[in-house]
């Protein structure tokens, strides 16, 4: 397995693309708080972004510095999380969920003319945004849709009236025997700075047909959602959260519903998992991130491997 792709600053969820035939990687750049780690999250204080980008696979990274700063989004409170981002219109957009001043996370939307910044944040969150981990899947035809969604300390769970429930955060994941909370999409405007949509429940569901249950977390989503499509098909992977493993799951539409199909990857070294898939020069590859630096869950570093298939399509299991 390779190395960490940089080790001067600590990176993790990748989401990795390639613009003008350089592939960039949009991180989250994680720091040292001091703060004690619970099941929110508050330990992951992040405040700015820095994109890499590298000309191939192997190849020399560069960190290109500030891309967005915390203090540059007039309604961000605190906790800027995995971000993506996308190209359209001769624009570069850069998705990020954080905080908004009544510590309820939104995703947020800055635009720059270049793949690497700086950019610069809309006055508001995107009307209709929730939960954390936005990821862009622009399809063959050109439609664009983004995915959200994470629980616990992402705050899925806190819609499952469709508005926002902060009262008791404890009692709001669903009971083990009940059907698990599903990630959110929405097809994006042709700006790119809103929904066209309102958001909408991906299903998920086994090779039975059924839903995953809350309980059945070595299936049910977590956080991390991510698409990309090989073949014509669908194929939506995530994480398991407290399990620790790389899923993915297919459909033939991005909306869903998705199959479950099998683990992508086995736990790595941390508690957190989050990644991305692209295809460069005709070869699929996985940016993912452990802990190998610094052996702190909150303090992790970003990595790229190659994704393999079988002849069916299939997803060959990855041990990191």
């Amino acid at each position: 397995m390779n190395k960490p792709l940089i080790s001067d600053i600590y990176t993790a969820d990748p989401s990795a693309h390639v613009f003008n035939g350089r592939i960039y990687i949009y991180p989250s750049h994680d720091i040292e708080t001091n703060m004690p780690e619970n099941d929110n999250g508050d330990h992951f204080a992040m405040r700015d972004y820095h994109i890499l980008s590298m000309d191939s696979i192997g190849g020399k990274v560069t960190d290109h510095g500030v891309a967005l700063d915390i203090k540059d989004i007039p309604w961000a409170g605190r906790q800027l999380w995995a971000p993506d981002a996308a190209f359209k219109n001769g624009t570069y957009y850069l998705y990020f969920p954080v905080k908004d001043k009544q510590d309820i996370f939104r995703i947020g939307v800055a635009t720059s003319k270049s793949p690497t910044g700086p950019f610069k944040a809309q006055h508001k969150p995107m009307e209709g945004s929730l939960s954390i981990d936005p990821a862009v899947f622009t399809d063959t035809d050109g439609k664009s849709y983004m995915y959200v969604g994470g629980i616990w300390g992402g705050q899925l769970q806190r819609w499952r009236t469709g508005k926002y429930d902060g009262s008791k955060p404890k009692e709001q994941e669903p009971a083990p025997n009940e059907e698990a909370v599903g990630p959110r999409v929405a097809r994006l405007s042709n700006d790119m700075l809103s929904f066209a949509e309102p958001v909408k429940e991906v299903k998920i569901v086994g090779k039975d047909g059924k839903p995953f249950l809350a309980g059945d977390n070595k299936h049910r989503f977590f956080e991390g959602g991510w698409m990309h499509k090989y073949n014509g098909k669908y194929y939506f992977s995530y994480s398991t959260g407290d399990t620790h493993l790389l899923a993915y799951a297919t459909g033939d539409s991005p909306y869903g519903p998705f199959t479950y199909q099998g683990v992508i990857m086995n736990p790595v070294e941390g508690w957190t998992t989050h990644h991305s898939i692209v295809e460069v020069d005709g070869k699929w590859y996985i940016f993912y991130h452990d802990t190998e630096l610094s052996g702190k869950t909150w303090l992790r570093n970003v990595k790229v491997t190659e994704l393999k298939r079988k002849p069916d399509g299939s997803i060959e299991t990855i041990n990191p």
